[in-house]
């Protein structure tokens, strides 16, 4: 089976601000998230280095074929080191640029990231959300750059705020912007009252629901995550099989879990059909996204066994 995964991220260095408050790297995994002292990677990274080579090691130990690398506000604009990352492993990832949404000009630099390579631009929507106030994703700026995605054939990588927060803004770039490719991430944040309004925006022609992040949503109940299962069904049900896609959020869900049990709940199920497993673990992302001339990395035994 071809597993692509639709949501992860990668840093040289957290060394960053967001809402006034500090993200800093720190030693043996752990950073400084908005003050408070976190284990933001597995331990083993000591360097606080989310490097493409040890995701590789992992995507290749798990049998990953390609992952779509996103990117978040609290990590830093990535776009330099993502770039070099697609130049050097060009099958094995699709990267997402990211703008300074905070400040006028964005649409420019959005422009310029396009121009440059990038087929991806992400807004982390529920990052919008600040103390001073909240930034909307229908101003006249952010719709000219819809604009000019829809133009341009670039997808439009969202994380959205809790439930329907922002599902009214969505459904106004989706009108202004039809043809706009748009992939909605965390699964619409599935474990907060009105979920189900970001999942049924995917009822347009061409909007996705990614997953990442569903394995530390349902942290609470853990491995194999039955209340996931449930609702990539009820989803199913609500948009069909054909608009759902495996995401991991690696590297910070593998504090809890490994990289392969972020996954293997699907194939573990028997609450999905295999065709329904097969749609989601990755043909659809292969189709949404273009991948192309993958290879399943090979099966190796582990001192388990």
């Amino acid at each position: 089976m071809k597993i692509i995964d639709a949501h992860s991220h990668l840093w040289l260095k957290q060394d960053t601000e967001w809402n006034g408050k500090p993200i800093k790297t720190l030693k043996n995994g752990r950073s400084n998230f908005l003050g408070e002292e976190v284990q933001m990677v597995p331990p083993f990274m000591t360097d606080g280095v989310n490097s493409a080579e040890v995701f590789i090691s992992n995507m290749d130990y798990a049998q990953v074929a390609a992952a779509v690398v996103t990117q978040e506000f609290i990590d830093g604009i990535q776009n330099d080191y993502l770039a070099d990352v697609k130049r050097r492993y060009p099958r094995r990832f699709f990267v997402c640029g990211m703008c300074n949404y905070f400040a006028p000009g964005f649409c420019d630099e959005a422009e310029q990231l396009i121009n440059s390579g990038f087929r991806a631009i992400k807004i982390p929507a529920h990052r919008l959300l600040l103390d001073s106030g909240r930034i909307m994703m229908n101003t006249p700026e952010m719709m000219r750059m819809f604009r000019l995605m829809e133009e341009k054939g670039i997808i439009l990588s969202v994380d959205l705020a809790d439930g329907d927060m922002q599902v009214g803004e969505m459904k106004e770039i989706i009108q202004e912007c039809p043809d706009l490719k748009i992939a909605i991430g965390h699964f619409g944040m599935v474990t907060t009252k009105g979920w189900q309004e970001q999942i049924k925006l995917a009822r347009n022609k061409n909007v996705m629901i990614e997953s990442g992040g569903i394995t530390w949503l349902f942290n609470s109940e853990f491995y194999p995550f039955h209340g996931a299962v449930r609702a990539v069904k009820e989803s199913i049900d609500l948009v069909g099989a054909d608009k759902l896609m495996w995401g991991s959020d690696y590297p910070r869900t593998i504090t809890a879990i490994t990289y392969k049990m972020s996954y293997d709940w699907v194939l573990k199920t028997d609450g999905l059909t295999d065709g329904e497993k097969e749609a989601f673990l990755g043909l659809n992302a292969e189709r949404f996204y273009g991948f192309e001339g993958l290879e399943i990395p090979r099966y190796v035994k582990n001192m388990s066994e």
